[in-house]
């Protein structure tokens, strides 16, 4: 059975843009080795993403919710409609065997800290995180510094420069798991 990777990442990247092609590269990638890929629903990254899947002929999962108003992604082969942000979030989590995290805003970091969040307590199995970039790297890094003071467990969370590093990683770890 075909895993699903929750891609979480801006809205904003337009196509030709190099975090859009980075994100269409990474669709690509794990369509490839058929792996799903689900996002939530909408353009930039999350468009980028499908598409790169959908032309790979993997899947293209989309988690909207109808707050935002916005145009939901032509390259989805399936569309989950939420109610809620928070129904959305519960769903994107859900739905994600694993998680890459690229390069976003506001939005992008609130899905961050909530996978975070669920496995540091323990609300969900272990599942492989992987994010893109120097500003994941360093949030990521101060964090993990206050985890180690609160005696919590660190690396949950691992950084990479690379979409391939970050697809090899939280593949190999979903096939070895």
């Amino acid at each position: 059975m075909s895993k699903t990777i929750t891609v979480f990442g801006s809205s904003q990247p337009k196509p030709g843009e190099k975090d859009y092609i980075t994100a269409y590269k990474l669709g690509r990638i794990l369509g490839e080795i058929n792996y799903k890929v689900c996002s939530g629903g909408y353009q930039g990254i999350m468009d980028a993403v499908s598409k790169g899947a959908k032309d790979m002929g993997s899947e293209a999962i989309g988690v909207t919710v109808d707050i935002y108003g916005a145009k939901p992604s032509e390259h989805l082969t399936e569309h989950i409609e939420c109610h809620s942000l928070f129904e959305r979030l519960e769903t994107l989590l859900n739905k994600g065997d694993g998680y890459i995290i690229l390069p976003g805003g506001t939005g992008t970091m609130l899905e961050l800290a909530l996978v975070w969040e669920y496995l540091n307590k323990g609300l969900m199995p272990l599942k492989p995180v992987a994010c893109l970039g120097g500003m994941w790297t360093r949030i990521v890094a101060e964090m993990d510094i206050r985890m180690e003071q609160e005696e919590r467990e660190t690396g949950l969370i691992r950084c990479y420069n690379t979409i391939e590093e970050c697809a090899e990683f939280v593949c190999s770890k979903l096939d070895n798991g």
